[in-house]
């Protein structure tokens, strides 16, 4: 049997669209939610293995990992687990920088760190999430876009560190219409003009960067490492208007 793929924050959005696509193509899977109510509903679905995991809690990454895997390998790592603060700067607290960084960040590098291991034992790929407004610069995106950054950054030092028997890769989307978004994409007008800004003038969809992921787990992107692929509407290169 093929070693499974870990989604961290497979409850909604993106991790949830990502599991539905490797379940479609027979990938067995774990799934990590932050309550059992948010996660063995479609786990149950997709016949999964999930596992309750809040990545803000010290230890809880490690033991996960170590349910997950149970000695054996991991054909692949998706970081699903994500935020969005949208604040000027002058009215970010400093807790909320490290909440961002925690949570975006450094959760991010201890699930690599902790799969290490499986992850080499299977020549597996990891998928981190990052946004456009790291590349682009968006006024009141401070402590997101800095946490993002480090992930970026984190993308390409994991990359050059664990090849070459593990990938590494990120996403970085613009807008996308997901539970998480709602705050912005909740208001009609709001969302209506940002969608105009993209030279494909809509909102991201989850299942959108879940293509991208599952082929960066995939063994079609086998010589693909280190990258950052912005999955935006061309958002981060294009502007169709004067």
């Amino acid at each position: 049997m093929a070693a499974p793929i870990l989604i961290f924050g497979a409850h909604g959005g993106v991790g949830e669209a990502l599991a539905r696509r490797l379940a479609d193509r027979g990938t067995p899977l774990v799934l990590t939610g932050r309550s059992e109510e948010s996660v063995a509903p479609l786990a149950g679905e997709l016949g999964a293995r999930y596992l309750v995991c809040d990545v803000l809690e010290e230890g809880q990454i490690d033991a996960t990992v170590a349910s997950a895997t149970n000695g054996s390998g991991l054909s692949g790592l998706a970081y699903c687990v994500g935020s969005i603060l949208l604040r000027p700067l002058k009215a970010t607290k400093s807790s909320e920088f490290l909440n961002a960084f925690r949570l975006n960040t450094l959760g991010a590098a201890l699930a690599v760190k902790a799969a290490q291991p499986a992850l080499q034992a299977a020549s597996g790929s990891v998928v981190l999430f990052s946004t456009v407004a790291v590349a682009q610069g968006f006024a009141n995106h401070a402590a997101i876009a800095a946490a993002k950054g480090g992930v970026e950054g984190l993308t390409r030092a994991l990359a050059a560190e664990l090849a070459p028997k593990i990938r590494v890769n990120a996403i970085a989307p613009s807008l996308t219409d997901t539970a998480l978004a709602a705050p912005v994409t909740g208001n009609a007008a709001m969302a209506k003009g940002i969608a105009a800004l993209h030279a494909i003038p809509r909102l991201g969809l989850a299942d959108d960067m879940a293509a991208a992921a599952a082929f960066l787990l995939g063994p079609d992107s086998g010589w693909v490492t280190g990258q950052v692929i912005g999955v935006d509407g061309g958002r981060s290169t294009l502007r169709t208007k004067g």
